[in-house]
């Protein structure tokens, strides 16, 4: 059996060691991403003349499925974010995350940022509208949902998914001390919420329970507690009743998907996919992969998040300029290894030294809130305890002079 990411034990086994495989298949799921963007989109004429399929017919026949690597993605943090919450507290909950989400994205940010204010390419949205307020507005990850704001990177639309199931983690968390119970019933109020806004449409609703990708989240916390806690038939039915549903959310999925291809897209080969990726999942949660290990695999993890937020803006603006002028496999292959190169930058130079000071000030904020507040019961008791003609503030402990 395996341990949490952050090198943390648990489990009525005792200590358990880091679940290395996690780490590969993030890498695995950001470079699914990035050959999609580069050898299996064909939205926009200037990469490739819009003709990618022709250049690179090799990589893009299976690029072209590479978008599901985001589903990868939602099955993993499912299960790490439960993982990374479970004994902790709101507020060490609130640090970890913030930690790990903005150092990186604020560099990529403002890297994409520049060339795109320089270059303002044709095939960004709107692009005669763009301001730097955009990119002010971006430094929250809020965004999408403020109204009026673009994604300075078309990707940053997962992060906005992303932020409201850690605010509805957070709230579970906020509530009391996760357990296994808990756990269980907010993944069966959620599955039902998500059933719930589908019947119905409502913007609100969808919102909080995003019937689109929940399924994902869902199975991925119900498979940490597989893999905390061992199987039974009802964790078993929380996986398998949201595969069910994730395989039906494909055909709306894959239907936009499809336009962005530019030609039809098998659902066969997307159900395998989906369900390839929850097989993968399932064997990490039940051990059979822990074989996978090494300290190299850490660093390739690590590399996933930076790799995600810079490849595509900055990849298609390289591919437009240069495509005419290198052979198509050379520059992808190229455009790839330099991404890898310029995320380990970002990752070694920026988000570790940014992401420890940023987790110090805040860790001693909180710190500074519990003080502040500690005081201003004691001052409160005091306040009470006089006006009630009590000898002293130690009377609320039952104590005498």
């Amino acid at each position: 059996m395996s341990a949490p990411s952050d090198g943390r034990t648990h489990g009525k086994r005792g200590g358990r060691p880091r679940l290395y495989v996690l780490d590969g298949l993030r890498l695995l799921a950001a470079l699914a991403v990035v050959f999609w963007h580069y050898a299996g989109y064909q939205q926009h004429p200037q990469m490739w003349g819009g003709n990618s399929t022709k250049l690179v017919p090799e990589l893009s026949s299976w690029a072209a499925y590479g978008w599901s690597g985001v589903e990868l993605f939602f099955l993993i943090s499912g299960f790490v974010i439960c993982m990374s919450a479970w004994g902790r507290t709101v507020g060490e909950f609130f640090v970890s995350r913030v930690v790990r989400l903005f150092p990186a994205y604020w560099v990529c940010l403002l890297i994409t940022s520049a060339i795109v204010l320089t270059a303002r390419p044709t095939w960004m949205w709107n692009i005669d509208k763009f301001h730097y307020s955009d990119v002010l507005t971006n430094l929250t990850m809020m965004q999408n949902g403020v109204g009026g704001a673009m994604d300075i990177d078309p990707v940053y639309w997962t992060l906005w998914i992303e932020l409201r199931f850690y605010i509805m983690f957070a709230v579970l968390v906020a509530l009391g001390a996760l357990t296994y119970r808990r756990v269980v019933m907010f993944c069966a109020v959620w599955t039902l919420g998500a059933v719930a806004t589908a019947a119905s449409g409502w913007a609100v609703l969808d919102l909080v329970f995003d019937p689109e990708y929940a399924p994902l989240f869902i199975a991925g916390i119900a498979m940490y507690l597989i893999h905390r806690f061992g199987s039974d038939l009802l964790l078993w039915s929380i996986v398998g009743f949201n595969w069910l549903l994730a395989q039906h959310r494909m055909l709306q999925i894959m239907s936009g998907y499809r336009n962005d291809a530019g030609h039809p897209l098998s659902f066969s080969v997307g159900l395998l996919i989906v369900t390839a990726c929850f097989l993968v999942m399932i064997a990490a949660a039940l051990g059979r992969l822990d074989w996978i290990r090494g300290r190299w695999i850490v660093t390739a993890g690590a590399l996933t998040y930076p790799l995600y937020l810079l490849h595509e803006e900055i990849g298609w603006y390289l591919i437009s300029k240069l495509h005419r002028h290198l052979n198509p496999y050379v520059l992808v292959f190229s455009l790839v290894g330099a991404m890898l190169l310029a995320s380990w930058l970002v990752h070694r130079l920026v988000e570790r030294p940014l992401s420890k000071v940023l987790k110090r000030r805040l860790t001693a904020a909180l710190e500074r809130a519990r003080r502040i507040d500690a005081a201003e019961r004691d001052r409160l008791w005091a306040t009470a305890a006089a006006t009630a003609g009590e000898p002293g503030a130690d009377q609320r402990h039952g104590g005498s002079q």
